[in-house]
């Protein structure tokens, strides 16, 4: 069984245990000298950062006990009908906790961008739309505005309103092209507007971008900053339309 299959099926049986976190004072004292020694660490450090991205909180005391006892084969502590109620009622706590997070998460959010908003839009140069959409000119370009059917090649940053960046393709040194009509609103409104060669900075309401559900990074209800630059409108299209480079005689 291979490493990372080994740690999400122990992540599976341990993530699930209800207890509170144990203080681990000992494990300053843990060698990591041998193999088996860095391995089990390893092991230990994955399942901790699992069990903390799930919300879960672990008696260390509790968990080593059952650690041992599985590994070494020894009597039960806890029947397996009381591990799997126990599984059971934890698992739902926890997915009421994450609901309820969330629930506040997405109100504090909504407040903030709504507030973003109402001081944005009262700024020199910042342009609201019916929509609610807000966006401002850094530099205008000329010639033709992409539609939604079409396919746009752009480079762009997005950070949320406290300016946390949360994707870029400047960072990675390559624009990207996508179909315009398979984006979020706030986008696929905000780039009709420009034209090639032009980069607007685009201020997208929750509900122009992921809403309640959020995305990755983006929580709910989160209003997102966009600084956009259109580089081309069907970029596989010109590239077939562009004549063939004059091919200068072959020299004997």
């Amino acid at each position: 069984m291979k490493i990372k299959s080994m740690v999400a099926v122990v992540a599976m049986s341990t993530a699930l245990v209800a207890c509170k976190t144990g203080s681990g004072s000992d494990s300053a004292d843990a060698k990591l000298d041998t193999e088996q020694q860095k391995f089990s660490y390893g092991m230990g450090l994955q399942i901790g950062k699992m069990a903390k991205n799930q919300g879960v909180e672990l008696d260390m005391l509790a968990y080593k006990a059952g650690l041992i006892d599985g590994m070494h084969g020894s009597e039960q502590r806890l029947s397996d009908e009381e591990l799997q109620t126990v599984f059971t009622e934890y698992q739902k706590t926890v997915m009421e906790k994450r609901e309820k997070d969330r629930l506040a998460e997405g109100s504090t959010n909504a407040e903030k961008g709504k507030a973003f908003l109402a001081e944005n839009g009262a700024k020199e140069g910042v342009k609201t739309t019916k929509s609610g959409l807000q966006y401002k000119v850094i530099k205008e370009g000329a010639g033709a505005k992409p539609t939604t059917k079409d396919t746009v090649k752009v480079h762009y940053k997005g950070t949320l309103i406290d300016g946390t960046e949360f994707d870029s393709s400047y960072s990675r040194n390559e624009p990207i092209s996508f179909p315009l009509g398979g984006v979020i609103q706030g986008w696929q409104e905000g780039l009709t507007l420009m034209t090639k060669g032009s980069k607007y900075e685009l201020y997208i309401p929750a509900e122009l971008a992921y809403g309640e559900g959020g995305a990755g990074k983006i929580g709910p209800n989160a209003t997102l900053i966009f600084e956009v630059e259109l580089l081309d409108i069907n970029p596989e299209d010109a590239k077939a339309k562009k004549p063939a480079e004059k091919q200068e005689p072959a020299k004997k």
